[in-house]
């Protein structure tokens, strides 16, 4: 079993690994970037044309539970193991995930978070994905991947991390825990359209609003841990008392989740349905809005 990894890694530490050779047989590099339909964009084919070399793809729609009606929801423990296993990762791989989002980063955290869900620990962010790999000038690829050879991964879960829609609804009432809403204001607020289709903004009781961008700097870095702690404190958010993460379909929510680790508070726990579920599944008191709500 590989050791607890740092949560974030900079762009010379990978460097570093792939000049010296690292990368491929003790470091697993994976592109997990997607987008939101809307936008039209083919990860896999963007991945074919630039890629960190040595970087495999990591689909996340693909390793996710294809029969859930929400979006990237949690895959069973045997399709993760044979998912990752396919990549060439086993339990003493070190994995270092990335994405090429404009923000910097955007679905690498929920691939860390998978990991580490699954029981694996060796797995870091690589701190601004490819748009601060390109603005440090360093190497692309369009080499195809060299196909890895098959490893055993052997999956122990962390299910008390991950909170269900029943949990939320029970915790609205108990307040026994903090949640922490990622997306961006307004849609948090209700003003903004949701992404999804069929479900409109707002957020649920007692929620608490910090946006993911508001963790980055311009080059999709994290921010320095002073000011990361800032944050957290500027939306009342108290890092030693229990704190669930949540957003639209529980990618950005693990923003949140890397940050508090940052922070010395690995223990945060994740809404997996979001808001795409709770949208569907809430009665309409319990959802919040500054627009036209969810209706009887």
């Amino acid at each position: 079993m590989a050791a607890q990894a740092r949560a974030v890694v900079s762009a010379q530490w990978l460097a570093d690994a792939i000049k010296n050779g690292l990368v491929g047989s003790k470091i697993r590099v994976l592109d997990s970037s997607w987008y939101l339909p809307i936008t039209k964009r083919d990860p896999k084919a963007e991945f074919a044309e630039r890629h960190i070399p040595g970087s495999s793809f990591f689909d996340i729609v693909e390793c996710s539970d294809q029969t859930s009606p929400y979006c990237h929801t949690l895959p069973t423990s045997s399709h993760f193991s044979r998912y990752v296993g396919e990549l060439g990762i086993g339990n003493d791989t070190h994995v270092v995930v990335y994405d090429a989002h404009e923000f910097g980063l955007y679905t690498a955290p929920r691939v860390w978070w998978l990991f580490r869900q699954f029981g694996h620990n060796s797995v870091s962010v690589l701190d601004g994905g490819l748009k601060n790999w390109l603005a440090e000038g360093r190497p692309v690829t369009s080499e195809s991947e060299v196909k890895p050879e098959r490893r055993d991964f052997k999956v122990t879960t962390n299910p008390a991390w991950v909170k269900t829609y029943e949990d939320v609804l029970e915790n609205i009432s108990t307040k026994k825990a903090q949640v922490v809403d990622t997306r961006p204001e307004g849609r948090y607020r209700g003003i903004e359209p949701e992404p999804i289709e069929g479900t409109l903004p707002g957020h649920f009781p007692s929620a608490i609003n910090l946006p993911f961008t508001s963790f980055l700097d311009s080059f999709g870095k994290f921010l320095a841990n002073e000011d990361l702690s800032r944050r957290f404190g500027e939306a009342k958010l108290k890092l030693d008392q229990p704190l669930w993460a949540t957003c639209s379909c529980g990618v950005t929510a693990c923003f949140a989740v890397v940050v508090a680790q940052l922070l010395g508070h690995p223990e945060v726990c994740l809404y997996d349905g979001s808001w795409s579920e709770w949208f569907k599944r809430a009665s309409p008191e319990n959802i919040i809005s500054e627009g036209e709500g969810k209706k009887m």
